[in-house]
């Protein structure tokens, strides 16, 4: 692709997913683990979440090589009691702890009612709300936190203290989709920030304040300063107890301790997770629950617009809608080509653009 695009790209996923895959097999990781990290990337795309989707490789495939975030398939299992498991992930990457504490804690939760399971020296997962639905989808209610680097003030403070810590609860649902709450506990993902850099665009004033606590609309200076709490104290004091769920009962990292996730590549990310599946199977409602999760959800579809609405959603419907809407194709902004198609040559994957020739401008 010619560097001075400025469209962005429509990428056929699968194509997507085989390149992506191809990179990080070239820098040691197994080809199936390859595979299901690449799905995971392009779903967020697919879903119109572009700041956890593919821009993220590039800074993968570096941790990778310079042996912050391991090869490894899986975490090791340092505490089994019951209904209460920790992982220690080993700086294995993300995606594919968090499909072993799902399993777990599924599994677990099938047999007592509901399991938690803590990971400690974790890695960045991609989208909480992906490892949520993976719970509902097998008849759990599916809680997933994360914590990360502090990235936030208190209110009226200038000082970061806290991560933006995301939360995601997923509801099986009898309907097409589950029903979801995915959120970060600031008023935008950094992930967001970086795209506008990359862009060359502003960002809205209300988003970020610099290094010395005054609001900001440069997306520069708002990474080299702190994000703001959604609602104020109430993100604020919900991203500190996640942050104590995630770390503190894994024993892992907590607050400073979790290192910038874009700081330097070969120091360890040491995040921590946390996932709880509830089966709601041993409720009284059973299969009704399902059921009435689908009825609410259409109410709220069906519920009456606002001048100008073309359509109200229900919780977890956009995103459906919008992985549906887009019919297996990315919409990739030219910089994340760019930097997909140099990651690319610098580990010695040959023809990639070829790969991607089902890539059109949009």
């Amino acid at each position: 692709m010619p560097a001075e695009a400025a469209s962005p790209v429509a990428v056929d996923a699968q194509r997507l997913i085989s390149a992506v895959g191809d990179i990080l097999t070239a820098v040691g990781i197994a080809a199936a683990d390859a595979r299901l990290v690449a799905a995971d990337l392009v779903a967020a795309d697919l879903e119109g979440i572009a700041s956890h989707g593919v821009m993220l490789l590039p800074m993968y495939v570096e941790r990778i090589d310079k042996g912050s975030v391991s090869r490894a398939s899986a975490g090791q299992v340092v505490s089994d009691r019951g209904g209460a498991i920790v992982i220690d992930a080993g700086n294995a990457l993300g995606q594919l702890t968090s499909r072993q504490a799902v399993r777990l804690a599924v599994e677990r939760a099938r047999e007592i009612g509901l399991a938690a399971v803590a990971v400690r020296n974790g890695f960045h997962f991609g989208t909480a709300g992906r490892y949520a639905r993976m719970m509902a989808e097998q008849n759990c209610v599916g809680v997933v936190l994360s914590n990360t680097r502090p990235l936030m003030p208190a209110p009226g403070g200038a000082e970061a203290l806290v991560g933006n810590n995301p939360v995601a609860i997923a509801l099986p649902s009898a309907g097409e989709f589950p029903a979801e709450a995915d959120m970060a506990l600031s008023a935008t993902a950094m992930g967001k920030i970086r795209l506008a850099a990359a862009a060359g665009a502003r960002i809205p004033g209300d988003w970020a304040v610099d290094s010395e606590g005054r609001p900001t609309t440069d997306p520069a200076a708002a990474i080299k300063g702190m994000l703001l709490p959604a609602a104020g104290p109430k993100g604020f004091g919900l991203a500190f107890v996640i942050d104590l769920l995630c770390g503190g009962l894994s024993d892992g990292a907590v607050g400073a301790e979790v290192r910038p996730l874009y700081g330097d590549p070969g120091e360890p990310y040491r995040c921590a997770h946390f996932f709880l599946a509830i089966d709601a199977g041993y409720f009284p409602p059973g299969e009704r629950f399902a059921e009435r999760v689908r009825d609410q959800g259409m109410r709220v579809s069906a519920s009456k617009r606002g001048a100008g609405v073309e359509r109200v959603y229900a919780p977890g419907e956009l995103v459906w809608a919008t992985r549906q809407a887009s019919d297996g194709v990315c919409r990739l902004d030219a910089a994340t080509v760019r930097s997909l198609l140099e990651t690319a040559a610098r580990v010695g994957v040959a023809d990639l653009e070829a790969s991607l020739l089902g890539a059109r401008e949009a």
